[in-house]
């Protein structure tokens, strides 16, 4: 492995791998075993887009695994004032031993690979979330024991999110059903990689996505850098809220994630929320279990 760019670039044993570590990795952390992997090492973080969970989980991650990080946005470095991705790959190559990029283009992650020397890590972009999604199978793991045969359910816009958690949930053996309305659907590489599976539903009702699922997942309705549509993306969405009437569809002990920040009552219910901030909160931290779980192998 020596780069996460997307998920499509894994096969479903590199994640349970992956998981697998970070499993470890929060037991040694929970014991106070200490896990210096990556002693002395430097991990460069881009920033484009602000972030909280990112931000702190990996500079915290790096630290915890003996190494430490540098970090750069768009504000205060050349990258905002237009030096080339492929100048900035090199450069970077020379000073850090990885680089984490949060940033909006799918390009960039790939092109600072491209022409980089060492491991790229995508922090996010618009076309796909890795490190959220290997957080929340994670979790799901962890409360319901395995992976392989439950149903995955996501409402909402088919962002990044989406996109990573049809890719990662159908890798890992589950079936996947998503819900979002027309001209909100996933882009068509990830529609052709998932018409593969039987076990695929794409609908327009999240009733019907969310019947007999075991996990129920939803996102924000508009993402950094669509607040101009924040009103028309309402209109589209009504009806997309996860509340209690959409989880009588699920099952009984069906659980709920949010990659957070959540909007309470609007992609989700306060009632819903709050009767699921354990499973959503546990999902929250294992951002810094499944990540560690990434540097290790990627800068290992």
């Amino acid at each position: 492995m020596k780069h996460l760019l997307k998920l499509l670039d894994m096969t479903g044993e590199e994640i349970i791998e992956v998981l697998n570590l970070a499993d470890q990795l929060k037991y040694e952390t929970k014991h106070g075993i200490e896990h210096h992997h990556l002693k002395g090492k430097c991990l460069g973080m881009i920033f484009a887009k602000s972030s909280t969970r990112t931000r702190v989980s990996f500079e915290v991650g790096i630290n915890q695994l003996g190494g430490y990080a540098v970090v750069l946005n768009s504000q205060g470095s050349q990258i905002g004032r237009g030096e080339p991705v492929q100048d900035t790959a090199r450069v970077l190559s020379r000073y850090v031993d990885g680089i984490m990029i949060r940033t909006f283009e799918q390009a960039e992650v790939e092109a600072l690979a491209a022409h980089g020397s060492v491991p790229v890590i995508n922090g996010l972009t618009d076309f796909c979330h890795p490190c959220q999604v290997l957080a929340d199978l994670m979790t799901v793991r962890e409360f319901k024991g395995a992976l392989e045969g439950l149903k995955l359910c996501f409402i909402g816009d088919g962002n990044n999110m989406m996109n990573s958690l049809i890719v990662g949930g159908l890798k890992v053996g589950m079936s996947v059903s998503v819900a979002c309305p027309e001209g909100y659907r996933p882009p068509q590489e990830i529609l052709d990689f998932a018409k593969d599976y039987d076990c695929f539903q794409l609908t327009d009702s999240p009733m019907e996505a969310a019947k007999d699922a075991d996990v129920v997942i939803t996102d924000v309705w508009t993402s950094m850098g669509q607040e101009e549509e924040r009103a028309k993306r309402e209109a589209a969405f009504t009806g997309y809220c996860v509340d209690s009437a959409l989880m009588a569809q699920a099952k009984p002990d069906a659980m709920v994630q949010h990659c957070l920040p959540a909007h309470r009552g609007e992609e989700i219910s306060e009632e819903v929320f709050e009767a699921n901030a354990h499973y959503i909160f546990e999902e929250a931290e294992n951002r810094l279990h499944a990540q560690k779980a990434v540097m290790v192998k990627v800068m290992g």
